[in-house]
């Protein structure tokens, strides 16, 4: 399938697939369940209102996420005893999995909080988002319950940029913008019909994402997107076209080391799937291998600085894998 032909048809609204009764229903008849993962790191001013989003339908008696999973990096700003207040799965990011030692960033959580997961669906959503409505998560269900050939959805949405006086509509996402797309056009020209190819909010069968390495960091989710299409096909995913989504801003040095890891990220996929030469970055399964540093010159309050940061990519094996390994010993 060809990107122009892919984005035609399997680009959709979200109001498609946003019925709550209708999904409901759908569940019972396919006898599916639905598992919801929720990584979270100082959350605490927007994981209340994601929360309450997620339970509204559940009042309702139209239950959607038979699951819901918290898994939190070391909160110290209240987060968890918000959460705590609803009914959901709290784990600490660094007792799942154990055996694999030190925790390595968001996608490393995901994965480990996949082991927790048992429903038929799997979706993940940022926790950071201002703005949160139940159809970001919602509409990534109803795309894999509707059109059972859909393996993998990915919502997608417009970043707006809050300026101190005004609002630039399209001004966010600067890292999908900047790095994430050129890059994806010229290593995996066949995924750049995807809007937002980092968005946090994506689902898929629970098959696949046990079936499917998980990249450290931010990597995470251009990591997926490119393992699925190398192994499921571009005509088994899709992207939901929902309304702006509102989420902090992060200052130039965090958006430069985020770019760096999406760089290695989808580099390190390319050379691994037989489309680039270059091999430095090669992610490894070895905890314990050298990692990359990157430096970054810039200012801080007493002028010019320089400073270094250890940015770790390891591969995680498919949970299928990593759990039979833990059943063997």
């Amino acid at each position: 399938m060809l990107t122009e032909e892919w984005f035609v048809a399997r680009s959709f609204k979200g109001e498609d697939f946003c019925d709550s009764r209708e999904l409901s229903r759908l569940k019972r008849e396919r006898d599916v369940s639905v598992t919801l993962i929720l990584p979270t790191r100082n959350v605490g001013k927007t994981i209340g209102p994601i929360l309450d989003a997620v339970a509204r339908h559940e009042q309702c008696g139209s239950r959607i996420c038979d699951q819901v999973i918290v898994v939190d990096s070391s909160s110290d700003d209240g987060t968890l005893a918000v959460a705590r207040g609803y009914e959901v799965e709290i784990y600490p990011e660094g007792e799942l999995m154990p055996e694999f030692g030190q925790v390595y960033g968001k996608g490393d959580a995901m994965w480990r909080a996949l082991s927790k997961a048992h429903g038929d669906l799997v979706v993940f959503a940022d926790t950071d988002t201002c703005n949160f409505t139940d159809c970001l998560v919602y509409s990534v269900v109803g795309c894999l319950l509707k059109r059972p050939e859909i393996r993998f959805a990915k919502a997608a949405y417009r970043r707006p940029f809050h300026a101190a006086h005004s609002v630039i509509p399209n001004g966010g996402g600067r890292v999908t913008e900047l790095m994430a797309k050129p890059l994806i056009s010229a290593f995996f020209p066949e995924l750049s019909g995807f809007a937002q190819p980092l968005a946090g909010e994506f689902g898929a069968t629970r098959s696949v994402l046990w079936s499917t390495p998980f990249l450290t960091g931010y990597a995470v989710d251009v990591g997926l997107l490119i393992d699925v299409f190398v192994e499921y096909g571009l005509a088994s995913m899709a992207q939901i076209e929902l309304d702006a989504r509102v989420n902090r801003h992060q200052d130039l040095s965090a958006l430069s080391r985020m770019a760096y890891s999406i760089l290695r990220g989808i580099v390190a996929r390319s050379q691994f799937h037989g489309r680039a030469t270059w091999t430095r970055q090669t992610p490894s399964p070895d905890p314990l291998a050298p990692m990359s540093a990157y430096l970054h010159a810039g200012f801080g309050p007493s002028g010019l600085t320089l400073d270094r940061f250890e940015e770790f990519l390891f591969e995680r094996p498919p949970m299928r894998l990593a759990l039979a390994d833990r059943t063997k010993a």
